[in-house]
């Protein structure tokens, strides 16, 4: 059965239709304005309408950044987009004819990766979407753990540091703060200021100093070499591995793929995060280690999850 996967973002949405196999058949991308739920839902209604035109489409499934009701109907929370208890399945009812499931953005991606990706030879692991926050989601033998209220995953909120930095979320000292594209961004401009002499290819990537410089900027320079910006991923990749021992520790994984765009740099995040894991897991020597893998899926993998968990 085809069906079309939805991941809707700040900007813009990702839809495509999806084979049983994950493979994307057909895509497009829409704009959208966070602040206008309507304009959205009239996007997402017509990206639909454009997709199922001669195609034999059984459902859709919405991916979206926020808290989903545990029935996976509607958002009870969205931090960047203007949806608080809103019913968005009925609303996007009134313009598709289709069954329709919605789902964490995050959940949608690790789910795709456990399909069809990085985790489709093990029934135990975790997601973690390193982007501007970090995400989540967890399968566990084999299902995907929503938890009682829906909100299972949301591992960037986990407090790692106490009275550490604030959070958008309304508290401080959460693993997102330190462990993101958001946070690599801080470090790369705070290390602009105190190491001057050290930061001119970062600031140079950046096309300047201070506000300028982003976790991309970091990415590039270290990738083409730059002592600053390498240590800056290896750090970040520390804060990694240490919540992932964590991880460790509650659900017992054997598998933890990380996606998102911090990613793109390769093994210079992944290897001192699997160093740190190493580090930090309980018990070392007398159980089992879970790997540490990159993501395969890419940008389409909330599409493509999405559009899989909608058979479910």
């Amino acid at each position: 059965m085809l069906t079309i996967g939805v991941d809707i973002g700040g900007t813009k949405i990702a839809a495509g239709v999806v084979d049983e196999e994950g493979r994307v058949l057909a895509a497009d991308r829409f704009p959208t304005d966070p602040t206008d739920p309507t304009a959205i839902e009239n996007a997402v209604v017509a990206a639909v309408a454009q997709l199922r035109q001669g195609r034999d489409v059984g459902g859709v499934g919405v991916a979206a950044a926020g808290y989903i009701s545990p029935r996976r109907d509607g958002v009870v929370f969205a931090p960047n987009i203007a949806w608080r208890d809103y019913p968005l399945r009925d609303r996007l009812a009134r313009g598709v004819d289709l069954p329709i499931v919605i789902e964490n953005d995050a959940n949608a991606a690790g789910w795709a990766e456990f399909r069809f990706g990085s985790g489709r030879a093990v029934e135990n692991m975790v997601m973690l979407t390193v982007g501007t926050g970090l995400g989540g989601a967890i399968i566990a033998d084999g299902h995907l753990l929503r938890g009682a209220f829906g909100a299972a995953g949301e591992i960037g909120h986990m407090e790692m540091v106490p009275h550490g930095h604030y959070c958008g979320c309304g508290h401080e000292g959460c693993w997102e703060m330190y462990a993101s594209g958001r946070a690599l961004a801080r470090a790369a401009r705070n290390a602009a200021v105190a190491y001057p002499d050290r930061a001119g290819a970062l600031v140079a990537a950046a096309g300047g100093p201070g506000q300028k410089i982003k976790g991309t900027h970091v990415t590039e320079a270290a990738a083409a070499g730059d002592e600053l910006s390498v240590e800056l991923l290896a750090n970040l990749g520390e804060w990694l591995g240490a919540g992932i021992a964590d991880l460790a520790a509650i659900v017992d994984p054997e598998l933890a793929v990380v996606g998102g765009g911090v990613v793109a740099a390769g093994d210079l995040l992944l290897e001192p995060a699997r160093e740190s894991f190493r580090r930090n897991l309980t018990a070392r020597g007398f159980r089992g280690e879970l790997r540490i893998e990159a993501a395969t899926l890419g940008n389409e993998a909330g599409m493509i999850g999405a559009a899989d968990l909608a058979r479910y």
